[in-house]
């Protein structure tokens, strides 16, 4: 597989903003394809943003998109926040024949901006890659495959610690799904890894709700129908694994790790490691559920966690955001979407000025971007 790589020139100054934008603090990143306000190149599927702060402020976001996922012409998109307005997107990467999957953007300590995604034919096989930029996106360095057998992020930004180490969670999909970390003590260039991550099948118990949802039938839409179709993810019949997991300190040398479920208790699960990520327990299941979907978590600067997630155990839809004082016990505080069909795979920062920025995919048609201020997050 050929990894396309020339330096590519970010254009942050174009301002054209979705016809759909509430404003710079809510709003599409850009017109869905079937609109009728959508930009020349918008793609009919987009799915799996990530998003970073830049050093003067902008908001760099990333997804991937294309005509569905996993047909080879789907390809990573870019585009820059400045000044309260989105640009439009660009192609930032893309992979020959195959294609590219869950981009993630985050700042090394040496201040270095990565891209890393994944590229293949299917999650089960696909593969690691990445560029960098020196210059805060502008312009990037050539695709690099990563070394066998590390994928990096997998989905969510890494965990940079004081001293530099990158504390990754990665994780595959072939037979059982299993957690893995990747770590770094040299702003990338080398890693090792800890693994495999499970949950004990005896912990794997349905609840109610679970046992419930498990019996749903789940149908296609109508044929011919226009309307919003919610696809059902029911629970697991037997334990699947987790996958997708994202890092956060607790403080000191306690780091935690959330995962996406596809098991029988359908609920998002942890694991912890007391040595700042050198090593991990096995993992547990928390009360939240999880409809085998992705999430994702920030710890604040004050030390509260914020985790953002989809509270159902079947159903990407509602999309709640939760904070927890101990990492373990949540309180959910605000409904981000309700509506019918899904509103999923969302990433999740801590701005400079305390604000709480997240990024998701809005039925699959667009990425959604949100500013929420630190006060409306309770002091629970």
């Amino acid at each position: 597989m050929n990894l396309r790589g020339p330096l590519l020139a970010f254009v942050c100054c174009i301002g054209i903003v979705s016809a759909h934008a509430q404003s710079a603090d809510t709003s599409f990143i850009f017109a869905p394809f079937a609109s009728g306000h959508a930009l020349p190149g918008t793609r009919r599927d987009n799915h799996a943003s990530t998003l970073v702060e830049l050093r003067n402020g902008d908001i760099l976001a990333a997804w991937f998109a294309g005509t569905k996922e996993g047909a080879p012409d789907v390809a990573i998109y870019g585009a820059r926040l400045h000044a309260g307005t989105w640009s439009a997107p660009i192609e930032l990467a893309r992979a020959d024949g195959v294609a590219s999957w869950n981009p993630v953007l985050f700042h090394t300590k040496d201040g270095k901006l990565w891209l890393y995604y994944k590229y293949g034919t299917h999650p089960s096989t696909w593969l690691g890659a990445r560029k960098s930029s020196s210059d805060e996106g502008r312009t990037w360095s050539a695709a690099e495959a990563l070394p066998a057998g590390i994928l990096g992020p997998v989905k969510d930004k890494p965990l940079v610690l004081a001293n530099g180490t990158i504390v990754s969670g990665s994780s595959v999909e072939h037979g059982t799904w299993t957690a893995w970390i990747e770590r770094s003590t040299d702003n990338g260039t080398t890693w090792t890894h800890f693994g495999p991550i499970t949950v004990p099948d005896n912990l794997d118990v349905p609840n109610a709700a679970a046992l419930a949802a498990a019996e749903h039938p789940v149908t296609p839409p109508a044929e011919g129908s226009h309307d919003v179709h919610t696809k059902l993810y029911p629970p697991a019949n037997k334990t699947v694994g987790i996958i997708q997991p994202t890092v956060v300190s607790l403080g000191g040398h306690h780091l935690r790790f959330y995962a996406r479920s596809h098991t029988r208790a359908a609920r998002i699960a942890v694991a912890d490691s007391n040595d700042d990520g050198i090593t991990w327990t096995q993992a547990h299941f928390i009360d939240l559920p999880n409809p085998n979907s992705g999430i994702d978590a920030v710890r604040l600067r004050d030390g509260r966690i914020v985790l953002i997630f989809n509270n159902s155990v079947d159903e990407r839809t509602p999309l709640n955001l939760a904070v927890s004082r101990d990492g373990e016990h949540f309180h959910i505080f605000k409904t981000l979407e309700d509506g019918p069909g899904q509103y999923s795979y969302p990433a999740i920062i801590q701005a400079a000025n305390g604000d709480l920025l997240t990024t998701y995919s809005w039925r699959r048609e667009t990425i959604k971007f949100l500013r929420l201020p630190l006060r409306e997050i309770p002091r629970r």
